[in-house]
């Protein structure tokens, strides 16, 4: 079994992150892709847009088209999301021979030395760094990084944000996500009468 962790607020998430699943699955032939929203993220001072129920169900609806990707509730709780704990928890189910990644942008790579516990992080996992061809970042001693440039998607959650809030309908969301969005009023929309 190849696995690989993706771990994010997804808030919203968006087709960039379902293209970098597809992509590193296919390129590093992984069993499964394991999205895995954070619930208290601690790197966003614990501040979302969306609650965690709904990001977990918009990370199900814009994962549902691959049978490779499974959506977990492994960060779920009052407590801080960190990738070392959902780590630990993913690695006990697995066997000897199973090999373990870690899906990540080289943005947030960029600061893995800055995360809780880093050093274990990198013992335990084949980091999966997507970036723009040519894009540069430190690799610390002792990590193992495949790099994935292929994926060119420059979207910023934050402009999805704005658009959403007010009432557009971004085409960098899937449009199951984009109902979800609208139905429930996420991040501003405006309310249908």
């Amino acid at each position: 079994m190849r696995l690989a962790i993706f771990g994010g607020t997804f808030d919203p998430i968006h087709k960039a992150h379902v293209v970098m699943a597809a992509e590193a699955a296919g390129r590093f032939q992984l069993d499964r892709v394991l999205f895995v929203p954070a619930a208290n993220p601690p790197h966003k001072s614990g501040l979302t847009y969306a609650a965690y129920e709904d990001r977990l169900r918009m990370a199900e609806l814009a994962s549902n088209g691959d049978p490779r990707f499974q959506v977990s509730r492994l960060e779920e709780g009052p407590g801080r999301s960190y990738s070392i704990d959902t780590v630990e928890k993913v690695r006990a189910t697995l066997g000897p021979s199973d090999e373990l990644f870690f899906l990540i942008g080289a943005d947030a790579f960029a600061e893995i030395e800055t995360w809780h516990r880093w050093r274990e992080l990198i013992a335990e996992v084949t980091f999966i760094v997507v970036s723009r061809p040519g894009h540069r970042y430190r690799i610390p001693e002792g990590a193992r990084v495949e790099r994935l440039e292929t994926v060119d998607l420059p979207v910023s959650s934050s402009e999805i944000r704005t658009a959403l809030a007010a009432g557009k309908r971004p085409a960098e969301i899937p449009e199951a996500v984009i109902e979800h969005i609208f139905q429930h009023a996420l991040y501003g929309v405006p309310v249908r009468a």
